[in-house]
């Protein structure tokens, strides 16, 4: 995990003593990570894969954001 870490792919927080806590979030990072791993990807293509699919997550909420925000355009 502390390659991971250094790797960019998780960043726990920390307690006033150092140790490493991690959340719900990093959690479901580690399995997911864990899954790309099975599929043949070396960490390199990790990190990209995660980027991507946060990037994929951000631009569905900006999107549905903006369809909720304007009027509705039915004919």
């Amino acid at each position: 995990m502390r390659l991971y870490e250094r790797r960019g792919l998780l960043t726990p927080e920390r307690t006033e003593g150092g140790t490493r806590q991690y959340s719900e979030s990093d959690l479901a990072v580690l399995r997911r990570v864990g899954e790309l791993l099975d599929e043949g990807l070396n960490l390199a293509g990790v990190a990209k894969v995660l980027e991507l699919e946060m990037d994929n997550a951000r631009l569905r909420r900006q999107l549905k954001r903006s369809r909720s925000a304007r009027p509705n355009d039915s004919v």
